[in-house]
């Protein structure tokens, strides 16, 4: 029987990792972590070894800056939107 996956939005911090032992536990599954770049300059093999540390089967890190920046940011600037 084949384990059903999750896809888990990852920042490295405490939270997501402490939550892929919990669903590992809990669900009996297959844990990928991903983590968005969006140009803050992340550490991709620290970022990495501790995801899968923590029992994900894989880590991925994907560049998605520009995107980010033409499909968000200029958006919200545009609107006026403030922190």
């Amino acid at each position: 029987m084949v384990k059903e996956k999750i896809l888990l939005a990852y920042s490295g911090g405490l939270d997501t990792s402490i939550i892929i032992p919990w669903l590992l536990e809990h669900y009996d599954c297959e844990v990928l972590a991903m983590a968005g770049e969006v140009g803050i300059g992340l550490d991709h093999a620290a970022l990495r070894e501790k995801a899968l540390k923590c029992g994900a089967s894989a880590c991925f890190i994907e560049d998605i800056a520009e995107s980010f920046i033409t499909d968000y940011i200029y958006h919200s600037l545009k609107a006026g939107a403030v922190y």
